[in-house]
């Protein structure tokens, strides 16, 4: 790609446009920001934003961003993105235009022992990119979600340069030993950007100056590795500035993969016990090595995160994930959670560990630290009291115990509303999952409605789950009270009806939602049954739509025994000839789904082998021919069925350090899925494949 040289020969007009931060005003500035940004993580946004307001200075700027930039990807709302894309932009320009007047005169600039001139200026502009590139990805067009891409792609860059420079300072003043440890392997950080496409992107209207950092240039790596190998930052023992590390900071780190270098092993070993703090109390080299900390685990994490069905666009930028790298230097970072970086980066292991890898069912000992997480959360909520954040998170960990009635009770008598319409609007969502999993159909339905007021992320989505609910109660009451059976079935027909006018509105990359795909194909599904048979809609509906939404939200295995006994109740109830007389009349698309259904219920309940007889029996009896000659056809319950019975091997095997024999069957049955063609939801099994699947890598495990 064509270098422009905007950083090193800006305009007139650009320097002139506003007054540049002098090197003396700069510490007061950033301490003013950050600790107006501060409160954000408690909730008080109207106060962070009025205060953040009252400054110029890129960190304000990038404080007021912030708090726009959370408020959009907690709420998912098109307005909202617009107002966060604005102001990310007048950040960046903020940012750009100090870190070009910096290095136009460095002799004014503030000059830091560890990095370049201009570096704080440059993690301000990285950080803004960083968001935009969220933004413009969760942005319904795909013209917006490139050019996120292409932010993402320079603040690489950026963030590059950062790190080698704190690498070369290390290597040479922290101590002669852990300089001849560090000289060995530093030769690269490992974050390399991806090649130059020579004049393919010149084209690109939204090119921005491929700078450095220190003002001089330097080779730019002919190959993009897409992992972060860190050996000197990503491990350093990270503290609070002149406080007790917390015993969620002291946890030991994850353990290296052993394909791990030599030399690699001999700087972690030398910079582990490094506290930064001990190298420099300089607030704004702190805030440039935390930020940094923070803004690679990120990057890091969500690459390793994006579902395959976009691997081929992610190729396009060279992008590759590394979650155990990302989540690394995330940990380190919330060190510093009292500073707007380490207040972030808690916020996002929290959510990570507890919303993602809390519900895969395949991973090691290590991927959920619960001590760590639970220290780190106390930690939190005692430096941000006001948030409803770390309820949030609490609740997570009460549903990941299967203690779902106190994550309830949590979530609506202990945590009052929050005054921050997207935070409140996640913790009704949260509590409607909960009552979903409790099969509180009546309350369920009512909160699911509660959602569509707070938040327009998917509103078909929240109609149709409370139209299932009703479907559960109409069932229940149609043989014992059929006026209040037929008040639920009115209910249902009509929540049904709205979910399907409102499901496909959404777009994400210019696509359709998954879950408004699949609402529309089931409405399709069941009106084609309903014309050819006479009956109603909800009176067609075979398999309970609830239980199929507790699989996709991961409820099963957050359910304690009664609550699963009840979803086999409700399971049960399709092929109950007393109850249900139509069922001789099921596709085997309806047959296979309800079974595996079955069979997770099952398996959940500790009964392994029952549930594998379940899927040979009913499940694996059908080929993939036959489920897809089905009308509108739920084509998942095959390459589903084939997770579930690799989590029984698992299970039965013990976990990690189990029986080999069964861990070996337990990798089988995920190459089954990882070769199976696209089916319906992917995604929302894909994290746990992917868990999965590198967990067996770690030990040894691998394909046949």
């Amino acid at each position: 790609m064509k270098r422009v040289g905007g950083w090193l020969n800006p305009s007139k007009s650009s320097l002139a446009s506003s007054k540049s931060l002098t090197a003396i005003d700069e510490p007061h500035a950033l301490q003013e920001a950050m600790r107006s940004a501060s409160l954000i993580l408690n909730d008080e946004m109207e106060r962070a934003e009025s205060e953040l307001a009252q400054g110029t200075s890129p960190f304000h700027k990038l404080g007021r961003a912030t708090t726009i930039f959370l408020r959009a990807t907690l709420g998912f709302e098109k307005e909202i993105m617009e107002q966060a894309s604005s102001r990310l932009a007048d950040a960046e320009e903020a940012a750009s235009d100090h870190r070009r007047r910096a290095m136009r005169d460095p002799s004014t600039a503030r000059q830091s022992k560890i990095y370049p001139v201009g570096a704080e200026y440059a993690l301000c502009h990285a950080e803004t990119q960083l968001m935009s590139a969220v933004v413009g990805v969760l942005n319904e067009s795909l013209t917006e979600s490139l050019r996120g891409f292409y932010k993402l792609r320079k603040a690489f860059s950026t963030l590059q340069e950062l790190v080698e420079a704190e690498n070369r300072y290390l290597e040479k003043h922290v101590s002669s030993s852990h300089s001849s440890l560090a000289s060995s392997n530093a030769t690269s950080s490992g974050v390399l950007t991806p090649a130059d496409t020579g004049s393919d992107d010149e084209s690109l209207d939204f090119q921005d100056a491929e700078e450095d950092v220190g003002g001089a240039r330097q080779p730019t790596p002919t190959d993009y590795q897409g992992h972060l190998d860190l050996p000197n930052v990503r491990d350093l023992k990270l503290q609070d500035n002149g406080k007790d590390a917390s015993a969620s900071d002291k946890a030991p780190v994850t353990v290296p993969s052993a394909a791990s270098s030599d030399s690699t092993r001999l700087a972690r070993t030398a910079y582990d016990e490094l506290d930064f703090t001990t190298v420099t109390d300089d607030p704004i080299d702190i805030f440039i090595h935390s930020g940094t900390a923070l803004c690679f685990g990120l990057l890091q994490l969500l690459l390793s995160m994006v579902p395959p069905a976009f691997s081929k666009l992610l190729s396009i930028f060279s992008f590759r994930g590394d979650r155990e790298n990302g989540l690394r230097l995330l940990w380190k970072a919330t060190a510093f959670k009292d500073n707007i970086n380490g207040g972030m980066a808690g916020l996002i292991t929290l959510g990570f560990h507890n919303a993602a890898i809390a519900l895969c069912e395949i991973h090691s000992k290590e991927a959920y630290p619960e001590a760590r997480i639970r220290a780190l959360l106390s930690d939190m909520r005692s430096l941000y009291p006001k948030s409803f954040m770390w309820i949030l998170e609490e609740a997570r960990m009460l549903n990941a115990d299967r203690k779902l009635e106190s994550a309830v009770n949590l979530l609506t008598t202990g945590a009052g509303v929050s005054p921050l319409k997207q935070v409140e609007a996640l913790r009704v969502f949260e509590t409607s999952l909960s009552l979903m999993f409790l099969h509180r159909y009546q309350e369920c339905a009512d909160s699911w409605l509660k959602c569509v007021d707070l938040n327009n992320w998917s509103h078909g989505l929240y109609y149709y789950i409370a139209a299932a609910c009703h479907v559960e109660l109409y069932r229940i009451s149609r043989d014992s009270d059929l006026a209040m059976a037929a008040s639920h079935k009115e209910k249902a027909k009509k929540l049904f009806q709205t979910a399907h006018s409102q499901s496909g509105k959404k777009r994400f990359m210019a696509r359709q939602l998954p879950l408004d795909i699949f609402i529309q194909r089931k409405f399709a599904k069941w009106t084609a049954k309903s014309r050819a048979s006479g009956r109603d809609e909800v009176e067609v509906i075979g398999v309970s739509p609830l239980e199929e939404m507790i699989y996709f939200w991961s409820g099963f295995p957050r359910m304690a025994s009664e609550q699963l006994q009840l979803s086999w109740d409700r399971l049960s109830w399709s092929d109950d000839s007393t109850r249900n007389p139509h069922w001789t009349d099921e596709p085997v698309d309806e047959r296979a789904l309800l079974s595996m259904l079955k069979a997770t219920t099952l398996r959940c309940l500790d009964r392994q082998s029952e549930a594998q007889k379940v899927l040979a029996e009913d499940v694996f009896c059908y080929d993939l021919s036959q489920i897809k000659a089905c009308p509108h056809a739920d084509n998942w319950s095959l390459p589903v069925g084939h997770y579930e019975k690799a989590v029984c091997h698992w299970q039965e095997a013990g976990g990690q350090d189990g029986d080999r024999g069964k861990l070996q069957e337990c990798s089988d049955e995920l190459s089954k899925v990882e070769h199976w063609e696209s089916f319906e939801l992917d995604a929302r099994i894909g994290l746990k494949l992917t868990t999965a699947r590198e967990t067996l890598r770690r030990i040894g495990i691998g394909h046949t």
